[in-house]
C-alpha cells in the first residue's frame, strides 16, 4: 500500500475537484492507486448529482458562441441554484462548450422523453461531447454539478444558421 502523503492528496484533488476529506478517504479505500481513487470520487460525485436533480435553479448565464465566418450560431440557457456558481469561470467556459456543441452539432431537444422518436444524435445530452467522444454533454454537465456541488440544467437551446 502507497503511503497516503499530502502530496498524494493534492494531486487528486486537484485532478477531481474533490474535498481534503473526501480525497484522503478514497485514497486510503484505494490503497492509494490513484486511478481506483479517482475511480470512486467519480461514482460518489455522481450520486450525489441524482440527489441534487429536483432542486431548484433559478441562476444562471446564457452564452452565445458565433462560428468563424458569422454564419451559425447558437444560444444556450445553463442554470444553477446560486448566483455565485453563475459567475465561476468554469460555469462560463461549460455554456461556451455546450453553445459551440449546438452550433456544431445542431440538436433538435436537450433530453429525451418517453414518448420521443429521435435518435441518439439529435438529442443534445446524448451526444458526444466535441472537445472529448468518450463522454456525452450530459456528462459533462453532470462532473460540472459533482464539481461545484449544485444542480445544473441545460434549460434552454436555439440555433441560428444563415439560409435555413
Amino acid at each position: 500500500m502507497a503511503e497516503i502523503t499530502a502530496k498524494l492528496i493534492k494531486e487528486l484533488r486537484d485532478n477531481t475537484g474533490a474535498g481534503i476529506m473526501d480525497a484522503k478517504k478514497a485514497l486510503e479505500d484505494s490503497q492509494g492507486d490513484m486511478q481506483k481513487a479517482e475511480e470512486y470520487l467519480t461514482k460518489k460525485g455522481l450520486a450525489s448529482v441524482e440527489k441534487r436533480a429536483g432542486r431548484a435553479t433559478e441562476n444562471g448565464i446564457v452564452e452565445s458562441y458565433i462560428h468563424t465566418g458569422g454564419r451559425i450560431g447558437a444560444l444556450v440557457q445553463l442554470s444553477c441554484e446560486t448566483d455565485f456558481v453563475a459567475r465561476t469561470d468554469e460555469f462560463s467556459e461549460c455554456a461556451k462548450e455546450i453553445a459551440m456543441q449546438v452550433a456544431a452539432m445542431n440538436p433538435s431537444s436537450i433530453s429525451k422523453t418517453e414518448d420521443s422518436d429521435e435518435s441518439e444524435d439529435q438529442i443534445l445530452e446524448l451526444q458526444p461531447y466535441i472537445r472529448d467522444s468518450s463522454k456525452t454533454v450530459g456528462e459533462v454537465v453532470k462532473e460540472l454539478s459533482s464539481k461545484v456541488g449544485e444542480n445544473i440544467v441545460i434549460k434552454k437551446i436555439n440555433r441560428f444558421e444563415i439560409g435555413n
